[in-house]
């Protein structure tokens, strides 16, 4: 018997959850055996009197085929934790969602996952540090795990589509109710090159409360998170506080001391946080072996191809740094972000994440908010 549909009708009843199904499962072994049992032996079973009439008028309205058609009309798979399907890393986490909703690749065991995070009101170098290291872990085999939210969330979607990678985005609300609703094109890119995940039958829309649950999917589903810019009440810290308690490795992006946005991301390196400026920083503590990826070229506007060369990226990168060095050591005083802007032509968010790089290697120093000088105590490293 297909045990599927009635773990998805189970699934659907108003304020059911993991206890539940539990004692479900422990006193019929089967849910179907459940679903076809009388109220009185379902609440032998341990059920609140409340649970047991909710189930009893859920079963009078509904059919597990029919929710099943429907699911599938809507283009959405349904998995329980007893499946082989289930993301093995998820199912090992305490309270792990006892159906979770998915539309898209549902292989989820197949390439290990990373969940990227940070803030909502991303600075350009948060987003900047977000597209590069999301695009080499896609670019590494590493599938990218975010929260569909916009900010460093959607910049971390966006860079594992680019690079030709796999990326999961974890919901707070049914797959058929995407929010926010400025992002359901990068939803719909998703489905086609990942898999969008939720733990909220369809019709469930997002609320409040919904989120910090969805972070313990987010986390749980992964090997580590990392958190690349975040104050110290952003949301992404939630997500570390259920990694911590799901045993998963944190890594943070350092940032400007005088950003509130990173005072979240540089208390977690001083409370232990593997600090992180690379992929190999991730891939090693992680003990991930990354693997070349075949990448579908990208299509402009009109068209054409766009050629994504990470070796070029990176050899940009190492002009705009020599080019940095060169104008600050030619500069007898502090120079200002946007002078160094408009003098070397580059955008803002390159000039910015390479100053923060400078600043970490020893090389540049910052000495006041926006402006910096080369560093005379430390040697320059080039």
């Amino acid at each position: 018997m297909d045990e599927q549909k009635y773990w998805v009708a189970f699934h659907q009843v108003s304020g059911i959850g993991p206890v539940s199904f539990s004692k479900l499962e422990s006193h019929f072994g089967e849910m179907s055996k459940a679903w076809d049992a009388s109220t009185t032996e379902i609440g032998a079973a341990g059920l609140s009197a409340k649970m047991v009439k909710k189930i009893d008028q859920f079963r009078n309205d509904h059919e597990p085929d029919e929710i099943a058609g429907k699911l599938s009309e809507l283009g959405i798979s349904a998995v329980h934790l007893r499946h082989s399907d289930y993301p093995q890393q998820l199912l090992e986490t305490a309270a792990a969602p006892s159906v979770i909703y998915t539309k898209g690749d549902v292989s989820l065991n197949s390439e290990p996952m990373v969940a990227v995070v940070g803030s909502r009101d991303a600075t350009p170098y948060g987003l900047e540090m977000t597209r590069r290291l999301s695009y080499d872990l896609a670019s590494a085999g590493v599938t990218v795990v975010s929260g569909l939210a916009r900010g460093i969330d959607a910049a971390a979607h966006k860079a594992a589509l680019e690079a030709g990678g796999r990326t999961v985005a974890i919901l707070g609300s049914g797959l058929d109710k995407v929010y926010p609703q400025r992002n359901i094109g990068i939803a719909q890119q998703i489905a086609e090159r990942g898999a969008l995940l939720t733990e909220y039958p369809p019709g469930v829309s997002a609320l409040p409360q919904h989120f910090p649950r969805r972070n313990r999917v987010i986390s749980g589903i992964c090997k580590g998170v990392l958190v690349v810019e975040a104050a110290f009440n952003s949301r992404a810290m939630l997500t570390v506080s259920w990694a911590l308690e799901q045993n998963r490795e944190v890594f943070a992006v350092p940032g400007s001391a005088l950003s509130e946005k990173s005072k979240g991301t540089d208390r977690l390196i001083r409370q232990g946080a593997k600090l992180t400026t690379t992929v190999e920083d991730i891939l090693e503590e992680l003990n991930i072996e990354a693997k070349t990826i075949s990448v579908e070229p990208q299509k402009n506007a009109h068209g054409g191809e766009i050629a994504i060369d990470n070796l070029a990226r990176k050899n940009n990168v190492l002009n705009i740094e020599r080019r940095i060095i060169e104008l600050l050591g030619n500069s007898a005083e502090p120079v200002h972000v946007d002078d160094i802007t408009r003098e070397l032509g580059e955008s803002a968010a390159e000039i910015s994440s390479v100053l923060v790089m400078l600043d970490l290697r020893g090389t540049a120093r910052q000495v006041a908010p926006m402006q910096f000088i080369i560093d005379s105590e430390r040697p320059v490293v080039t």
